[in-house]
């Protein structure tokens, strides 16, 4: 293990495990490493949920860490987790078996696509995602230790950062009711460029700090 940290190798591949939400969750090479920072979803749709019914999805789940921090927190929800990775949607499976989590469901495929699968147009109460937000310049800033061991798709977006953001705003009143939700976790200095991106669909655009005061979470409502 010492050697593996010697050549940059994350501790998070070497143990197995990642603390997120004050739990641990399993995570492979493949699968992104949970951030603290995105703790900051769980918390905002914890305050913003009542204790009715709700439908939850979480897009771009990786090892499921947002979807079962929200599963604990909210037994009364029904959470719906996608990935088009195969290999982050047999980790997340592995840690809902861990935690004891049997009523979550999970798709394959891109962004909000699969949830046509289950006829859920109109009928979401939150969609939530950490999704690719780095752009090409920023790639090549990351720590070595970043991009040479986690997943290239799970982090970088494309040239300007905003592409997967941006389909994720357009393809999300499809599928939330009306007055839902839209939390997005988004990059340092992308808070203008993403709240420019939604509009007259939406009736309520807020954002979110985390602990460094940098922009994390936007939050839109659905009129």
């Amino acid at each position: 293990m010492a050697a593996g940290r010697l050549v940059g190798y994350p501790l998070a591949y070497l143990t197995g495990f990642k603390e997120f939400w004050s739990r641990d969750f399993r995570v492979t090479p493949g699968v992104l490493i949970p951030r603290p920072e995105t703790e900051l979803i769980v918390e905002k749709v914890c305050a913003l949920s009542s204790r009715a019914k709700v439908m939850i999805v979480d897009v771009g789940t990786g090892c499921g860490n947002i979807a079962l921090s929200l599963a604990k927190e909210l037994p009364w929800a029904q959470i719906v987790a996608t990935d088009i990775s195969r290999r982050s949607l047999k980790i997340a499976r592995l840690n809902a078996g861990d935690h004891h989590l049997r009523r979550l469901t999970f798709l394959g495929g891109d962004l909000l696509l699969p949830l046509r699968k289950l006829r859920l147009q109109g009928r979401c109460d939150f969609i939530v995602s950490n999704p690719p937000y780095v752009s090409q310049r920023d790639w090549m800033k990351l720590p070595l230790e970043i991009r040479e061991h986690e997943p290239k798709r799970a982090l970088l977006a494309g040239p300007t950062g905003l592409e997967v953001i941006s389909r994720l705003v357009q393809q999300a009143p499809y599928y939330l009711k009306s007055g839902g939700w839209l939390l997005i976790e988004i990059g340092k200095g992308q808070l203008q460029r993403v709240i420019g991106l939604f509009g007259s669909v939406w009736k309520e655009v807020a954002w979110a700090a985390d602990l460094r005061g940098i922009p994390r979470v936007v939050m839109a409502r659905k009129a």
